[in-house]
């Protein structure tokens, strides 16, 4: 009984970011086994991730600037990325850009489940570190996810050269951001909440512009509004 307080507490916070995101979908939700594969994705990707960052500590050290930016973030968001660019990308369930937040959430959300859950079996749990860590990491990840499925979602509803560049945004702007988060936590231990609170209000606020816009887009916004009018 215990051991599923544990993974209750543990799972909870991504289930709800993830509940959350995809109802934000104003025009046509998507197809929830797809949504679930995606994260599951995510679940997954933490195994050959935490082996890959391993490697990469025992082969260059454990700078701090390096672990952020190059073992955590940019190992993680690449792999997020191109599962995304490789399964969803182009399939048929993509049909308006702000599909592509949905799936990125899934994965990143599914990921940092799986890291939460590891955490709290690892190190005990607490009502203090569980907070923490669904405000800050699980919370993360699904903002870095924002970020990586909107210009996944611009990249595939643009096309042509602006395609390739958005393609890079999408992976270039989680890394960094990531890296950041990452960068803060490792190496501004003595005042490290004063940087990271203006981070995730930051993150939060552009996460929400970008959501909008992303609905915005949408083409299916102009055959809904057809279809009203007809009716009345």
């Amino acid at each position: 009984m215990f051991l599923l307080s544990i993974l209750a507490a543990a799972i909870a916070p991504g289930l709800s970011l993830l509940a959350y995101f995809y109802l934000k979908d104003r025009y046509e939700s998507e197809p929830v086994h797809t949504v679930i594969r995606m994260f599951i994705m995510g679940v997954l990707l933490v195994f050959p991730t935490m082996v890959l960052q391993r490697a990469f500590v025992l082969g260059f050290g454990e700078n701090p600037f390096l672990y952020s930016f190059v073992y955590s973030s940019f190992l993680e968001e690449f792999l997020k990325w191109f599962i995304l660019y490789f399964l969803i990308y182009k399939h048929q369930a993509f049909d308006e850009p702000y599909d592509g937040i949905v799936y990125a959430t899934a994965v990143s959300l599914g990921f940092a489940t799986m890291e939460n859950v590891m955490y709290a079996l690892l190190f005990g749990p607490s009502v203090s570190s569980l907070v923490m860590r669904a405000l800050l990491p699980v919370s993360g990840h699904a903002l870095f996810g924002v970020m990586m499925g909107y210009h996944m979602g611009k990249a595939k509803f643009r096309g042509g050269t602006s395609e390739r560049s958005e393609l890079a945004y999408s992976l270039c702007l989680p890394v960094v951001y990531h890296g950041v988060f990452d960068y803060i936590i490792l190496d501004a231990k003595p005042y490290w909440m004063w940087l990271m609170i203006p981070l995730m209000l930051f993150l939060w606020r552009k996460s929400m512009m970008r959501i909008n816009r992303a609905n915005d887009r949408s083409p299916l916004r102009a055959v809904i509004r057809e279809e009203e009018i007809k009716i009345s």
